[in-house]
């Protein structure tokens, strides 16, 4: 929703700078200008040492993230020695990336250094045999987030996308059909890490994880971020496009260049996965387009699509949406607790919008309860990705209090206090405001939550 006291368009987001490969990363100097965190150019190290079993395709892979740094605005050192393993010199690094290394790769004084370095919000980037790395170094097992088991023969197999937000995942489609070898771990990441894609384990034979099987995931950490992939085990993995961007996209985020929501996800079910718009119904004109990649995309307005199936008291609902206007002045919301009705005003009037749209006052733009409470704009701004990109919404509502999180991070809690409205039940929607205005969404999930009595105390956030 909007009114006309609009103010002027905000630049959003910063253009990636292009810039060159560095040297080798052994250097125990003083961070120079272009180091870490916040820096012009963010610098990605790339380790690749083995104590076990090696991988002929090490070299294509560093070779592949010298060119996606290239491309892609980030420095790129390489190195083996663990001798770079140092408090002082991993502070000049934005992300570490583990290069398939194989067993026991770094000393008690090395280990030290790197857990402190996550500490204070480093990123570690684990491929492939990372997994089979560290095996008697606990924290090293949390961050990767699981070890390597066992693996059947190279073959092709279908992986199944589960997160379409994240910048890893968000270019492919539902399905990821590849090649290459295919491990199976030794522990199940989902209760602690949130899973982006999984092997559907009846599409190539050797799985061992019953049906449920994580192949990448990402997580914060102690302090820092960790993103982890199964694939690259193959020279041919490195050329390949999909698993070039799936890198990228990874390294994006472990660096802080993309948001997402990497909160363990489960118990959700889908109200909109793409394949179905049942129990939906639209009020009042325009309408919402239904793409080939599971998106409902807006058109004309001033309407909104509504879940009329059934209502809703104590949830937690997460969607994924994106603005598709270069400038971000597109204008969209979320409503809940109105009571049902084909007239979309009865919403405004009755409900809450969890306003989408970047260039307004701040109790009317993204992440507000529309015209009730601004979001905490620091922290909106800091969560919140470009226009194109997706964002991840979760909305949590228990009782009369609604607290929003934007890609994992808390940046409303508003409590109901009109006598005339109420969140203890009601329904869901989506905005199509306008002719001008194309916001996409996708991903509607929701999970119900136990209902709370007063003085029953709030069970943790996970923020």
């Amino acid at each position: 929703m909007r009114t006309n006291g609009r103010m002027g368009t905000a630049a959003i987001g910063a253009a990636l700078l292009i810039g060159c490969v560095s040297g080798p990363a052994v250097s125990d100097e003083a961070a120079d200008a272009g180091t870490a965190h916040g820096s012009a150019q963010a610098r990605v190290l790339v380790f690749s040492k083995t104590a076990g079993f090696r991988h002929d395709s090490i070299p294509e892979g560093i070779t592949a993230v010298r060119e996606l740094g290239a491309a892609h605005g980030f420095r790129v050192d390489a190195t083996e020695d663990a001798g770079a393993f140092t408090t002082r010199n991993l502070g000049r690094y934005a992300a570490v990336v583990f290069l398939s290394t194989t067993g026991d790769v770094l000393d008690p004084a090395q280990q030290t250094a790197f857990e402190r370095y996550i500490g204070r919000g480093g990123a570690y980037v684990g491929i492939h045999a990372a997994a089979d790395t560290e095996y008697d170094w606990a924290f090293y097992g949390g961050l990767a987030g699981a070890y390597f088991q066992s693996h059947p023969a190279i073959q092709p197999a279908t992986v199944d996308v589960e997160d379409h937000a994240h910048p890893a995942t968000a270019a492919l489609g539902a399905t990821w059909n590849r090649t290459d070898e295919w491990y199976n771990y030794r522990s199940n990441p989902r209760a602690r890490a949130h899973v982006l894609a999984s092997l559907d384990e009846s599409s190539y034979s050797g799985g061992t994880m019953n049906g449920d099987h994580p192949i990448a995931w990402c997580q914060n950490y102690r302090g820092g971020r960790a993103f982890y992939t199964g694939g690259g085990h193959t020279k041919e993995s490195y050329a390949e496009p999909a698993f070039r961007q799936h890198l990228l996209g990874g390294i994006r985020w472990a660096i802080g260049e993309a948001q997402a929501d990497c909160r363990p996800e489960n118990g959700y079910r889908p109200l909109f996965d793409g394949s179905s718009l049942d129990g939906w119904r639209q009020a009042g004109p325009g309408s919402f387009e239904r793409g080939a990649d599971g998106t409902l995309t807006s058109s004309g307005g001033m309407g909104m699509l509504w879940y009329a199936d059934r209502s809703f008291g104590s949830y937690s609902l997460k969607l994924d949406w994106r603005t598709d206007g270069a400038s971000g002045d597109d204008n969209s919301g979320v409503f809940v607790g109105f009571p049902p009705s084909d007239d979309p005003w009865s919403a405004v009037n009755n409900g809450y919008e969890i306003q989408i749209d970047a260039t307004d006052v701040p109790e009317r733009t993204t992440g507000s309860v529309y015209g009730f409470r601004s979001a905490d704009i620091r922290k909106r701004d800091r969560a919140l990705n470009p226009p194109g990109e997706w964002n991840t919404y979760e909305i949590r509502v228990e009782g009369e209090r609604l607290r929003v999180w934007l890609n994992g991070v808390r940046i409303n809690d508003f409590t109901n206090t009109d006598p005339a409205r109420s969140l203890k039940d009601g329904h869901l929607g989506i905005q199509n405001h306008g002719a001008d205005d194309r916001v996409s969404f996708r991903d509607v999930r929701i999970k119900e939550l136990p209902a709370r009595t007063a003085g029953t105390a709030a069970p943790p956030t996970g923020d």
